[in-house]
């Protein structure tokens, strides 16, 4: 065995070598695949005997696969050049573009090298936040973040059913990285979704959906805090050689000893994560990798940042648009309704959803602008509080032997006694005043229990 491995290494490591200098994925694959098909032809004879032959045709993939491993990781150690012909700290080629999908609220596509990711975002209303009900209590989630890793991204065909562990986890990072940088929900009142989908794959695909994160929030006018690009560093060591390898490539990942992955704005760090394949990482080796990922991350937010550096000035025409009012929690009531009529009512007339909170805080949304400021409109009135000498046109909504009640706002009525009607003494309401008469008011007096006292008569001139 010891002589098989001798020589099929001395054999394959030049051949190896050059193959693993084709840039491209497929290419390098399929030159790697042709050394192989030259060691079957040469170590797998048919004059050999069954026994030695089955043997040998176990153990070629293996020994196969060690040459690889070796041939790789010296490449680098010995010479400064990987995989690819790529320098240890160079960042394969980058593009960008932003507002692909026209009915999306925002998309970004990303590409590095052989790596491309598609992100969309759609805006919606409270209606529409993630509810989990955790071991800690309910969980409402206004951001989240949706990572698809289809088969057909690797050259590969399969079911595309649910979510994978693996695009679970790597959904969860890229979340992490961007939630930072999200506004808070006083300021825009959205949910935003984003959803990845990873078109091609060839080496850190996560943080290649932060970076079409970013490119597609910007894109859909979402004031995000700062611009997040990821980066995933790799580490060749062997005894003191040591390599620090900026933006892996898969197979870089597979041979090497970290997957070090460090999202993050031009200010600092959103997100981290690391898998390493040896016992232990020096501080020396981390500094050098984080200060290493810090040039990487700068490069390729410069390059996204020649696309796009700011939020677009406003959302997209699709996007439902949110007004947020305020107003006195005790009003929260009058507003919904006794068993929610009032405001099931404002959203029949005007179509629009409508979330209240505790606080008194309203938000209103709708595509349709004018029919924002319709529920507003009725929403303020509902909530309107009669002020002291101030006029209004009201209704009146019942006749009583001492006076009339006038509604003055929706749900809102007050007092005008019979002697307030008119200068002159009449002898009932119903002499000058029915239901359903208009007339016009002026607040008199609002005492402490909110009892409103109206007069008519202030505001007709008295008869000589």
């Amino acid at each position: 065995e010891s002589s098989l491995k001798d020589s099929v290494k001395e054999f394959a490591s030049p051949k190896v070598t050059e193959a693993m200098k084709v840039r491209e994925k497929l290419e390098r694959y399929a030159a790697l695949d042709s050394v192989y098909s030259e060691l079957e032809t040469k170590f797998l004879s048919a004059e050999l005997e069954a026994e030695e032959l089955t043997r040998r045709k176990r153990d070629l993939p293996v020994i196969f696969e060690d040459v690889k491993y070796g041939v790789a990781r010296n490449l680098v150690l010995d010479s400064g050049s990987r995989i690819d012909g790529r320098s240890t700290t160079d960042i394969r080629p980058i593009s960008c573009e932003v507002a692909l999908l026209p009915r999306a609220h925002g998309s970004g596509l990303f590409t590095r090298g052989e790596t491309q990711v598609l992100g969309t975002v759609t805006l919606g209303t409270g209606d529409d936040e993630q509810m989990i009900d955790a071991l800690s209590g309910l969980v409402k989630k206004k951001f989240m973040l949706h990572y698809n890793f289809p088969p057909f991204c690797v050259g590969e065909t399969g079911r595309m059913g649910g979510q994978s562990r693996r695009e679970i986890g790597h959904g969860f990072l890229a979340e992490r990285a961007l939630q930072v940088v999200i506004p808070d929900y006083d300021k825009f009142p959205y949910v935003v979704r984003v959803v990845s989908e990873v078109l091609e794959s060839n080496g850190s695909s996560s943080m290649g959906t932060v970076c079409s994160g970013t490119l597609a929030l910007l894109d859909a006018g979402v004031p995000i805090k700062g611009n997040v690009a990821g980066i995933a560093m790799g580490l060749i060591k062997e005894g003191d050689r040591v390599a620090i390898l900026s933006d892996i490539l898969g197979d870089e990942d597979h041979l090497g000893d970290m997957d070090f992955k460090v999202a993050g704005t031009k200010d600092g760090i959103t997100a981290l994560q690391m898998d390493i394949k040896i016992d232990s990482i020096s501080f020396d080796i981390m500094e050098k990798a984080l200060n290493q990922a810090k040039e990487g991350r700068q490069h390729i937010l410069a390059k996204m940042e020649e696309v796009m550096r700011t939020p677009r000035g406003d959302i997209s025409q699709f996007a439902p648009r949110v007004e947020t009012i305020q107003i006195k929690p005790d009003k929260v009531r009058e507003v919904i309704g006794a068993g929610g009529k009032v405001i099931k009512g404002i959203i029949e007339e005007t179509g629009v959803k409508i979330n209240i909170e505790d606080d008194g805080k309203i938000h209103i949304s709708s595509v349709d602008p004018e029919a924002t400021k319709r529920a507003i409109a009725i929403i303020n009135d509902i909530c309107a509080e009669a002020e002291v000498g101030k006029v209004y046109s009201g209704k009146v909504v019942k006749i009583m032997d001492f006076g009339a009640f006038v509604e003055i706002f929706p749900n809102t009525s007050g007092l005008l006694h019979i002697s307030e009607i008119a200068h002159e003494r009449i002898r009932t309401v119903s002499e000058v005043l029915n239901e359903g008469d208009s007339v016009d008011v002026k607040v008199l007096d609002v005492d402490r229990a909110g009892r409103i006292k109206l007069s008519r008569k202030v505001l007709l001139e008295k008869s000589q």
